[in-house]
């Protein structure tokens, strides 16, 4: 048997599995993009199986295939939709300059726009009402503040503050970008602000946050 033939033997072999995995791979996907479509404009806590599973197009039995419990859905859309937050926080932790708190602000706003589904349904969840989803996104809150907390560390002007006083800053960087992208979620509604002054609002904020940083005296 040649080489050719042994290879299509293989490739024979292995389409029947890989093909199921694909399909398995792509019913997951309509299961989360659904259930962020149902949440468009109500709670987690608020949709029922049955609904998640039309909304992918299966049986309702067909879900346990996939995930144990709607509860465990709801912390994979967590991870889904913190996947995009994290990569903005991260651009964010690299703030040191106003210029690059400016840049850090376009990111988020071209985030925003492009993952509104995801951002309102952090937004709504972060103190909903499903224990499970919302200590996931606390985790993942933690998490990043942990990681700005070792990137402020390794910054000279910083490396005789005391651990307390970095979780401190990294604690007030995340809280502000996060209220950002809750306030651009609602931004030009009525009786909110505009959307450029969301931006503005939230640059100001972390000057003052930098200049504060600039001037603190920590305590040992």
């Amino acid at each position: 048997m040649t080489t050719h033939t042994l290879t299509e033997v293989r490739t024979s072999n292995t389409a029947g599995p890989e093909s199921r995995a694909a399909r398995k791979e792509r019913t997951r996907k309509a299961l989360i993009d659904g259930t962020l479509e149902l949440l468009a404009d109500r709670s987690f806590a608020s949709v029922s199986l049955r609904e998640v599973a039309r909304a992918a197009d299966i049986v309702p039995t067909a879900f346990y295939r996939h995930f144990a419990s709607l509860e465990e859905l709801g912390v994979v859309l967590v991870e889904e939709s913190m996947r995009v937050l994290r990569q903005m926080l991260r651009d964010a932790r690299r703030t040191t300059t106003a210029k690059s708190a400016s840049d850090s602000l376009a990111i988020l706003v071209r985030q925003v726009s492009a993952h509104e589904a995801q951002f309102r349904f952090l937004s709504r969840e972060r103190y909903g009402g499903v224990p499970e989803v919302r200590r996931a996104i606390a985790t993942e809150m933690r998490i990043f503040a942990s990681e700005l907390t070792i990137d402020l560390s390794r910054m000279p002007a910083m490396a005789d503050w005391t651990n307390g006083d970095l979780e401190m800053a990294a604690d007030l960087i995340v809280s502000t970008m996060f209220s950002a992208v809750v306030d651009l979620l609602e931004a030009g509604a009525p009786g909110t602000k505009s959307r450029a002054e969301v931006v503005e609002q939230a640059e100001r904020q972390l000057r003052l946050i930098m200049l504060g940083m600039a001037q603190w005296a920590p305590r040992h």
